[in-house]
C-alpha cells in the first residue's frame, strides 16, 4: 500500500476533519494546510483549518478563503464541532502543534494522519503519510490532491508552491527532483506568478534590513580548511534594526556559496538558549549532526537549541558547538 494509498483510503474513512501544523509555522506549513483543507471543502467534507495561534498577517495573503482560524477562535464558533480526524502536516508528533490542540486529540481520542517529510521514529507508517525522500510537505500535499482527483485553483495553487520554495530553499536542496518540478509546471499553470510568490513570502525589504544583514554577515568565520562556516544573530541585532526573526531565517543561505563549503551554521542568541541552524551543501548529513546535539532535521536542514550554562559565554557555546561539528564530520569521511 502506497502513501497515497493510505491518505486516500484514510480521506474516505472521514467526514469531520481539523487540520492543523506545528506551533510557530512558517509557509511550509501553513502553505500545505490551506491547499489542503480547499481541497477537502471542495470535495464536500466538512473541515476546519485550526491553529494553536492565528494566523500572523505577514502569511494572511496566503489564505484568501480566510480558512485558518486560531485555536481560540475556533473553540468560539465551533464548540459543537466533533472531529472524526486530525490531520497534522509538516511534523509528526502532537508535541509540537500546541498545548490547546494536542490536548483536543486526547482529550477526544481523535484518530490522527501525520503528513510529513521529517525523520520520523516510533510511528506506525503504515497509517501514516511519511517520505522523508519528499522534497517539501507542499510537494506531498500537491500529490495528494491530484490523487483526490481535485483540479489544482490558483488558490490551492500558491500556497503550495510557496511551500515549496520555503522547504527547498528555492530548490537548492538535493531531494529537489524531476517530480517537484513537473509539479511546479502545474501549479504554474493556475496563473502562480514565480517573482510574485518570491517576492510574497522573502518580502521586499526596507535599507534597515540590508544593513542587519550586514552586521550579521561581518560576524561569518570558517574553520580552518573553510568547510563549516558559521554566523552570529543576536536578539539585540534584530531589536536594533527593527526586523522580524522571520526576516532572517534566509541569512544562513548566504554561507553555501562559499568555496570548500559543507556545512553552513547560524547562531541565534536568545539570551538563556542559542538556536543552532545548520544547512548542508549535499555531502554532510546536518541532521545526524543536530540529533548528536539534542535536536533533529533533514540531511540538508537542521536544527537544534543549545542551553547556555552558568556564566558560560556565547563565544565559548560556539566553540564547542562548532568542535562537535568538525569531529562528526571528519568521522563521516573517514
Amino acid at each position: 500500500m502506497t502513501i497515497l494509498d493510505t491518505f486516500k483510503a484514510r480521506i474516505q474513512a472521514a467526514d469531520k476533519i481539523l487540520i492543523t501544523t506545528h506551533e510557530f509555522p512558517d509557509a511550509d506549513g501553513i502553505g500545505s494546510e490551506i491547499a489542503l483543507c480547499l481541497a477537502l471543502l471542495s470535495l464536500g467534507k466538512n473541515v476546519y483549518c485550526v491553529n494553536e495561534e492565528p494566523l500572523l498577517e505577514r502569511y494572511q495573503y496566503l489564505d484568501q478563503d480566510k480558512v485558518v482560524l486560531g485555536y481560540q477562535q475556533y473553540k468560539k464558533k465551533h464548540a459543537n464541532f466533533k472531529p472524526d480526524m486530525m490531520i497534522v502536516v509538516d511534523t509528526n508528533t502532537k508535541d509540537r502543534i500546541g498545548k490547546n490542540l494536542a490536548g483536543l486529540i486526547v482529550e477526544n481520542n481523535i484518530h490522527t494522519l501525520y503528513i510529513d517529510h521529517h525523520p520520523c521514529r516510533g510511528r506506525d507508517l503504515s497509517t501514516h503519510c511519511i517520505d522523508v525522500s519528499s522534497a517539501a510537505t507542499g510537494q506531498m500535499i500537491g500529490e495528494m490532491i491530484e490523487a483526490l482527483g481535485v483540479k489544482f485553483t490558483k488558490k490551492m495553487a500558491l500556497p503550495i508552491y510557496t511551500a515549496i520554495i520555503i522547504d527547498t530553499s528555492s530548490f537548492r536542496y538535493p531531494t529537489v527532483s524531476a517530480a517537484t518540478h513537473r509539479l511546479v509546471a502545474k501549479l504554474m499553470d493556475t496563473g502562480v506568478n514565480p517573482p510574485e510568490a518570491y517576492n510574497g513570502i522573502y518580502g521586499t525589504k526596507r535599507i534597515i534590513h540590508m544593513h542587519l544583514l550586514s552586521k550579521i554577515l561581518n560576524s561569518a568565520a570558517t574553520n580552518a580548511n573553510e568547510t563549516i562556516a558559521w554566523m552570529l544573530l543576536k536578539k539585540e541585532d534584530i531589536d536594533q534594526f527593527k526586523s522580524d526573526i522571520e526576516d532572517t531565517h534566509a541569512f544562513i543561505n548566504n554561507l553555501l556559496i562559499l568555496n570548500n563549503i559543507k556545512v553552513a551554521v547560524m547562531f541565534r542568541d536568545d539570551g538563556d538558549q542559542i538556536k543552532m541552524s545548520m544547512r548542508s551543501s549535499g555531502d554532510v548529513d546536518v541532521g545526524l549532526i543536530a540529533q548528536a546535539l539534542g535536536g533533529g532535521g533533514h540531511s540538508h536542514s537542521a536544527a537544534t537549541i543549545l542551553f547556555r550554562l552558568k556564566d558560560e559565554s556565547t563565544q565559548a557555546i560556539i566553540d564547542k558547538s562548532i568542535a562537535v561539528v568538525e569531529d562528526l564530520v571528519q568521522k563521516a569521511e573517514s
